[in-house]
């Protein structure tokens, strides 16, 4: 149904009003009309007829157009006003038409009227549409400014950030240097030592004094292995990432040649079950596998052979999405790394907890280890952007799931470091 357009006439010769309704009815417009001849009833008629479009007389007695126009002006309502008089005057009407009055008719010639009425109340709606797109634009254009002034500031505090993990990649770099010769150079010369007294003197010494050399020789060599640890995670934290495809055939055959003593004295058995090819960072997942397969045998249960599997396949978005993993980016396929062993587990309460720097499931006179072989596992996993989930069932075994987005932004000239790490380091 077609909307009526409601006519607001102010006009005091009721003949003149009577034929301009009938103008307006003869040209077929569907119309509402109301008319009033003072300024107390236009006043009125603003607040509760709501007018599309106003046709006023230029002179009344009472009220006249421009004091009309000027209200009209003075509310900020858009309103088409058309000046309907036969005495206003080219020159008056050119005057009214550049104040902003929509049109003006003479009650001479009333034919163009209804056209008139129609193009006023068009211009006036596609007026009023401009108007709300250039809010919608200004709204938008400081919502940009804004969006503008965040992104400096967010790219000053990258630079500032850039700046600290130079600095503390620097002191990282001072502590490699400190820790390969400094610190081991004493620890050598005391397990040195240690060696000589035990050869030389044993025969001299009580069993009491035997005992304590046993025991700082073994503190010296775990002292040793824990600075060990500690620089292949600052190497892990601070090395540039050169990236290439691999299937990790090449390096677990690696491993498990650098471990071949410890699988034939335990009667391991080590399964590839199948691998697919992935962009990996070579030498820091050369180091996570060796750190999974020798937590493997390492933690074997004493009454199985032990028995590890490994394979690796792709999942589809929506199958990684099932998983529930806490990833942020959810929206692309991953590669999913497992590793699986018939070890002597853990409680699934300590899924989360072995990657953590130090911790210990077991007590060191069980079981050998510094606790930091597992977060170096966790880091490497976060230089590629992804997740390592560890599922532990006592006494059953362990398994290591490891996600990474297949298609990923690879920067390899990144550096980033470990901030947690630096204070223990130093």
């Amino acid at each position: 149904m077609e909307k009526k357009i409601k006519i607001l006439i102010l006009e005091d010769n009721i003949s003149d009003a009577d034929l301009i309704l009938r103008q307006l009815h003869k040209s077929g417009m569907n119309f509402l009309s109301k008319t009033i001849e003072t300024r107390k009833m236009f006043e009125e008629a603003l607040e509760t007829f709501f007018p599309d479009i106003i046709l006023s007389d230029y002179s009344l007695p009472a009220f006249d157009a421009v004091s009309a126009f000027k209200l009209l002006k003075s509310k900020s309502l858009n309103i088409p006003f058309i000046i309907v008089s036969g005495t206003i005057g080219e020159e008056n009407a050119v005057l009214l038409l550049k104040d902003g009055v929509t049109d003006f008719a003479s009650k001479n010639n009333l034919m163009t009227l209804p056209q008139k009425v129609i193009r006023g109340i068009k211009e006036a709606e596609e007026s009023l549409e401009k108007k709300e797109i250039l809010e919608k634009l200004k709204i938008q254009t400081a919502a940009l400014l804004i969006a503008n002034e965040e992104l400096k500031f967010q790219n000053n505090e990258k630079e500032k950030r850039a700046v600290e993990l130079l600095n503390a990649n620097k002191e990282l770099l001072a502590f490699n240097f400190i820790s390969s010769h400094d610190l081991q150079e004493p620890l050598r010369k005391i397990q040195t030592f240690i060696s000589i007294i035990m050869e030389n003197e044993a025969k001299n010494m009580s069993e009491a004094g035997k005992k304590n050399m046993g025991r700082i020789q073994v503190a010296a060599t775990r002292m040793r292995q824990l600075i060990e640890d500690l620089l292949a995670f600052s190497r892990v934290s601070t090395s540039g990432r050169n990236y290439e495809m691999s299937d990790l055939k090449n390096i677990i055959e690696d491993v498990k040649a650098e471990l071949k003593d410890t699988i034939k004295q335990k009667k391991a058995t080590i399964d590839i079950i199948e691998l697919v090819p992935i962009n990996i960072v070579t030498f820091q997942f050369r180091q996570l596998i060796y750190n999974l397969i020798s937590n493997a045998l390492k933690f074997a249960h004493p009454e199985l052979l032990p028995h590890i599997s490994i394979q690796s396949t792709n999942l589809k978005q929506d199958d990684f999405k099932l998983k529930n993993l806490n990833s942020k980016q959810l929206n692309c396929d991953y590669w999913n790394l497992s590793i699986k062993d018939n070890g002597i587990g853990f409680d699934p309460e300590f899924n989360e907890l072995i990657f953590v720097m130090f911790q210990r499931l077991h007590h060191r006179h069980e079981y050998s280890g510094t606790g930091i072989g597992l977060t170096i596992v966790k880091k490497i996993v976060d230089n590629h952007n992804g997740i390592i989930a560890a599922n532990g069932i006592l006494n059953k075994g362990t398994t290591f799931d490891i996600f990474i987005p297949i298609e990923q932004k690879i920067n390899s000239d990144s550096l980033e470091i470990d901030r947690a790490i630096l204070p223990m380091l130093l």
